[in-house]
């Protein structure tokens, strides 16, 4: 019998599917190990072709007795033409790493971790007026992919809980994205409490050993599973898929930066339309293309009330920078929000500082020549971290000592600028000697990060919580009674047409942390150099509607997503001459196609990594097709990699 099989591992020239034969009991579907050059990989069955005219080697072992669920195969091949990537690739990221090794223990079922609730009858799940009749406009909405757009405390979970509760109840799997890890554990602490035993955790701080023992079990059990993680949960050998939910949809985690490139978003719509399960997207704070999408195709629910009946709105302050007297006892924290803490303290509350910046010092120079101290192999400003003395380059990891000179003229007159989570952590125990001061950012030390924290952070441990965007996303902190955002016009400048966007969802975010109805003291101070700007006075009125209607135009007018679809086209070279060289032949290229829109040659935001000069151009079509169109006619003398964030 002759088959052909999706090989898990990269093969010369693109090739991604190779026939070979075999005796062994194999149908479409099936893991198997095959020969692949002088070694070996992992491989599914596509299916059966007849014998062909040349010699082929054959399929060594069938690594499991149960095939691969279909719905992962139809998406895998969808990716790999949609997201113009190898579909070797893609397989290779759906099969777990160490598949072919032997290993002990496969095939038992994962123990889970047990909460306070062990009765193992679940609870009922309490729903008021307004998530009941989001529940029926979820049902009465258009087939297919639903957006949630539910105001910070709204109570979001319930509904999802009990979305998979009726998912059970029909014998269907459940798979919950979340953006982040720190997350999870929150979520799967509630789900565990209504549905004991039934909850798997997928996430990428697992062991090899643990995610494919994950994998066996799903692949192999009977039952209906609550899967819950970030986006590789998406991929889970789940055999009867009957809901999808993607929590905080508008994160930007939900896209993988690296090959194969996709969008988590994107992902699941296609996998629920090819099991025809419902998909839910739930946000306080939705994207703007899915919240154009949505509203045009009739798919939107509007969750507008407080969970709680005790929620409040928080009292909103935006103080400006420039105003000496609100900063004349400390330049990093206003007069206002410092006393708002100190009244905390004293109250058994505790308070929230956000900053997206990590680090001590972002930037390094010397006074008397102007040379900025930059990462040797990315050529971006390293960052200073006082608490190890030691200089960071957050994009490749490098680090070094603090010199003692100049590298370039000799001096001694090295300054530190700017400010980051632990100068901010630092000056906070320096103001208040007493209190408690927690940082986390992604330098927390193993066992201290948010989610291994969460519970003593719940329970008060903590007075003053300092950090960057974890912080923001779906903290639920009983005793948090004010939030203050150091600098909110941060990310405003950044060359992004979505900076804005990002900004107002992040001050949003972190203003939700506070007033959930749990004391009805909740506060909120917004530092920032632009107090009139309208992302900030949109995001501290709540008013999400008036600021997309305000996006919206302006997308239009200068044609960016959703009226235009969006491709960034890179070229990475060894000598930058040579990459502007190809990218200059590029942009010529698709210049001459009057569907295009090109931008001038630019270097990409990280100019300089350890592969070389990366030089890039954005292209923006009416046509996806289009854009597709021009990237295929480069030709294969062209070494380019091409990003789709932005199609929808």
């Amino acid at each position: 019998m002759y088959v052909e099989v999706i090989v898990g591992k990269a093969v010369g020239k693109g090739a991604s599917i190779l026939t070979y034969n075999t005796s062994l009991p194999v149908e479409p579907g099936s893991i198997v190990e095959v020969p692949l050059m002088r070694g070996k990989a992992p491989g599914v069955v596509l299916k059966k072709v007849a014998q062909p005219d040349f010699k082929c080697r054959g399929i060594t072992r069938v690594l499991y007795s149960k095939p691969l669920p279909a719905h992962l195969i139809e998406v895998a091949k969808w990716m790999s033409e949609y997201y113009v990537a190898p579909l070797s690739g893609v397989m290779g990221m759906i099969l777990p790493n160490g598949v072919l090794k032997k290993r002990r223990g496969l095939g038992v079922k994962v123990k889970t971790e047990q909460t306070e609730q062990t009765d193992g009858k679940g609870h009922s799940i309490p729903l008021n007026h307004a998530q009941k009749s989001a529940l029926i406009a979820l049902q009465e909405a258009s087939e297919g992919t639903k957006l949630l757009f539910g105001v910070t405390g709204s109570g979001k979970t319930n509904i999802y809980l009990t979305a998979a509760s009726r998912a059970l109840q029909q014998q269907k799997s459940v798979v919950l994205l979340v953006p982040e890890i720190a997350l999870t554990g929150q979520l799967v602490k509630v789900f565990r409490e209504v549905f004991p035993e039934i909850v798997t955790v997928i996430h990428s701080k697992q062991t090899e050993v643990e995610r494919q023992k994950i994998f066996d079990s799903l692949l192999m059990g009977e039952e209906p599973r609550i899967v819950i993680g970030p986006r590789s949960a998406l991929f889970a050998p789940l055999s009867n898929l009957g809901l999808i939910i993607v929590d905080e949809e508008h994160e930007s985690t939900y896209y993988q930066e690296n090959t194969p490139k996709y969008s988590a978003i994107r992902v699941a719509s296609k996998i629920a339309e090819i099991c025809k399960c419902p998909c839910i997207l739930g946000s306080a704070t939705p994207s703007i293309e899915d919240f154009y999408l949505a509203k045009k195709r009739d798919a939107l629910v509007i969750l507008s009330e407080k969970a709680k009946k005790t929620a409040v709105r928080p009292d909103c302050k935006i103080i400006d920078f420039k105003n000496r007297d609100e900063f004349s006892k400390n330049r990093y924290f206003a007069n206002s929000l410092l006393k708002s803490i100190a009244n905390n303290l004293e109250n058994g509350r505790q308070s929230l500082i956000f900053h997206n910046r990590r680090g001590s010092s972002p930037l390094t120079i010397c006074e008397d020549c102007g040379e900025e101290l930059l990462c040797p192999t990315c050529f971006l400003p390293l960052t200073l971290h006082v608490d190890s003395y030691e200089m960071q380059c957050h994009t490749c990891g490098y680090k070094c000592r603090v010199p003692a000179a100049c590298p370039k003229c000799g001096g001694g007159s090295l300054i530190h600028k700017g400010f980051g989570t632990k100068l901010l952590e630092n000056e906070l125990v320096r103001l208040f000697p007493k209190a408690r001061v927690k940082r986390f950012d992604a330098d927390s030390k193993k066992g201290e990060s948010l989610e291994e924290m969460y519970t003593s952070v719940r329970d008060g441990e903590v007075d003053i919580l300092v950090g960057t965007q974890v912080l923001a996303k779906g903290l639920d902190l009983p005793l948090l009674a004010t939030v203050g955002v150091v600098q909110a016009d941060a990310g405003l400048s950044l060359p992004d047409f979505s900076a804005e966007e990002r900004v107002f969802q992040l001050i949003t975010q972190v203003m939700g942390r506070v007033g959930r109805g749990h004391s009805d003291t909740a506060e909120v101070f917004i530092q920032t150099f632009r107090p009139e700007h309208p992302v900030l006075t949109f995001a501290v009125s709540e008013d999400y509607l008036g600021f997309a209607d305000y996006l919206l135009k302006q997308r239009q007018k200068s044609g960016f997503p959703p009226f235009k679809f969006v491709a960034k086209v890179a070229v990475t070279m060894k000598t930058e001459v040579s990459a502007l060289r190809k990218i200059r032949e590029a942009a010529r290229k698709f210049a001459a196609d009057k569907r295009l829109i090109v931008s001038p040659p630019m270097p990409a935001f990280h100019e300089r990594t350890a592969r070389g000069f990366t030089w890039e151009v954005v292209v923006r079509s009416s046509s996806r097709k289009a854009l597709l169109e021009a990237f295929y006619s480069l030709g294969s003398n062209f070494h380019v990699s091409l990003d789709l964030p932005s199609l929808l």
